[in-house]
C-alpha cells in the first residue's frame, strides 16, 4: 500500500510541475500579449479589383523562401521570431516547451514606410511525455490575429469600378 502512495506521490508531483509550468507560461503569453500583441494598421493602400482573388483576398502573397520577397516587389514582408524558451515538443515529446513572440511587419518599398504588424506571442508544449501532439496556446487568438488578416487590412479593394 505505502508502494502505491509513493508511486501517486511522486506521478502527481511530476504531473503538477509540468502542468503548473504551462500555466505559468499561459500567463506570460497573456501579460506579453497585453502589452503589444495584435494587429496595428499604419496605413492602407487601395487597389484595383486585379490585385485581388475571387475571395477578395490580395493575389500578389507568395509565401516564398525568401521571405522579404513574398508581397513582391512592391513591399516588403518582414517576420523575426524570438524566441523566450526554445525546446522541440513535436521532436522531443510534448514536454518540451517552446515560448515565442511573432512579429510580421509589411512596408513599403519604396520609401520603407511601415504600413502595419501583427505582433503575437505563443506556448507550445509542456505537456505530460506521449506520443500526442503537444498542446498550444496563442495570444491573441488566431482567428482575430494572423497574417492575412494583417494584409486584408492594410490592402483594400478599390470601389472604383473600371469602365470599358
Amino acid at each position: 500500500m505505502r508502494k502505491i502512495a509513493l508511486i501517486l506521490l511522486v506521478l502527481s508531483v511530476f504531473y503538477a510541475s509540468f502542468f503548473s509550468d504551462k500555466a505559468r507560461l499561459d500567463r506570460e503569453v497573456n501579460r506579453l500579449c497585453a502589452i503589444d500583441g495584435g494587429i496595428r494598421v499604419y496605413e492602407t493602400i487601395t487597389l484595383p479589383a486585379d490585385k485581388f482573388d475571387n475571395n477578395g483576398e490580395i493575389n500578389f502573397y507568395e509565401p516564398i523562401e525568401k521571405i522579404e520577397d513574398t508581397l513582391g516587389s512592391e513591399y516588403i514582408y518582414q517576420w523575426d521570431t524570438r524566441y523566450y524558451r526554445n525546446g522541440d515538443p513535436v521532436g522531443q515529446g510534448a514536454h518540451e516547451v517552446v515560448m515565442a513572440r511573432d512579429h510580421i511587419q509589411v512596408f513599403q518599398k519604396s520609401d520603407r514606410k511601415l504600413l502595419g504588424e501583427l505582433v503575437t506571442y505563443h506556448r507550445v508544449g509542456g505537456d505530460l511525455p506521449g506520443p500526442w501532439m503537444p498542446s498550444s496556446y496563442h495570444c491573441p487568438d488566431k482567428s482575430i490575429a494572423r497574417e492575412l488578416l494583417l494584409l486584408n487590412r492594410i490592402f483594400v479593394k478599390s470601389r472604383v469600378r473600371n469602365e470599358r
